[in-house]
C-alpha cells in the first residue's frame, strides 16, 4: 500500500519540468552569499507533517534559497518565519523558528505542502509546470483523505491551483469561487467521505508581510480558526 513516505521519496527524484530543474540545480551551485558554506537540497520538495493531519497547509513552491535550501517546504527564509511563529503562537507548531531539517520542528497535526515542488525563477512557476506538478498534490492529498478536513490555502496562486485538484474527492462550485481573505469555503464530498473546508489567507510573502497586507495577528486569526473547526484547537 502507497504511504505518503512513499510518495515523498517518488517526489524528490522528479525531472518533468527542464527549466525548474536548471534553475534549482543552477541556485544549488552558485549559492545565496550568506550560505556559501552549506550544500544546497536542490531537487523537488515534498511534504512535510504528519500522515494523519486534519489540517494542511499549501502555499506556492518552495523558495530558491529557502526551501531549495534545506529541503524542508517554508524553513529558512522570511516567509517561513513569519508562518512558523504564527503556527507556534496558536499551538500549532513546537517552536516558532524553522531553519533545518532536524533543528527540532514538529507540526501538531498540520501537514505543509505545495501545488509546485520546485523553486521556479522569480517564484513563477507556467501553467504547464503547475499542471505537470499537479498528479504529486492529488496523490497526497488522496493518501490525507480519510483524516484532512481543512486547508489553509495561502495566496491566490494556490487557490487557483488547488480547487481543481480537489474535484476527485470534493465538490468544487462553478464558476470557482475567488480567492478572498480570511474566508471559509466549504466543499461536500464526493465520494461519501467528510466535507473540507478551506481557508485562505494572504500569502506569507516578503512583500505582503512588510507592506502590512498580512500582519502577524491576521495570520493567526485564520490558523486559529483553521485550527478550532479542523479540532485541532479548543474554543476559547
Amino acid at each position: 500500500m502507497t504511504t505518503l513516505a512513499d510518495l515523498d521519496s517518488r517526489v524528490v527524484n522528479c525531472r518533468a519540468c527542464p527549466r525548474l530543474v536548471a534553475w534549482r540545480e543552477d541556485v544549488g551551485v552558485v549559492k545565496r552569499a550568506a550560505f556559501r558554506d552549506q550544500d544546497y537540497w536542490a531537487r523537488p520538495v515534498p511534504g512535510f507533517g504528519p500522515a494523519d493531519a486534519p489540517l494542511a497547509v499549501i502555499g506556492l513552491a518552495p523558495a530558491a534559497h529557502g526551501a531549495n535550501r534545506t529541503g524542508r517546504m517554508f524553513t529558512g527564509d522570511r516567509s517561513g518565519e513569519v508562518l512558523f511563529a504564527a503556527l507556534h503562537a496558536v499551538g500549532l507548531a513546537s517552536q516558532p523558528t524553522a531553519t533545518h531539517i532536524g533543528d527540532g520542528l514538529e507540526l501538531r497535526g498540520v501537514r505543509m505542502t505545495a501545488p509546485v515542488k520546485c523553486a521556479p525563477p522569480q517564484n513563477k512557476p507556467t501553467p504547464g509546470e503547475r499542471d505537470n506538478c499537479r498528479s504529486w498534490l492529488v496523490e497526497e492529498l488522496a493518501l490525507m483523505r480519510r483524516t484532512l478536513r481543512g486547508i489553509v490555502v495561502l495566496g491566490a496562486f494556490g487557490w487557483q491551483a488547488l480547487l481543481p485538484i480537489l474535484k476527485f474527492a470534493w465538490s468544487v462550485p462553478s464558476p470557482r469561487p475567488r480567492f478572498a481573505h480570511n474566508t471559509t469555503l466549504t466543499l461536500d464530498a464526493v465520494d461519501g467521505g467528510a466535507p473540507l473546508t478551506l481557508f485562505p489567507c494572504y500569502h506569507v510573502s516578503q512583500r505582503n508581510t512588510q507592506t502590512g497586507l498580512l500582519t502577524p495577528a491576521m495570520l493567526e486569526e485564520v490558523l486559529r480558526h483553521a485550527g478550532r473547526r479542523t479540532g485541532l484547537l479548543e474554543d476559547s
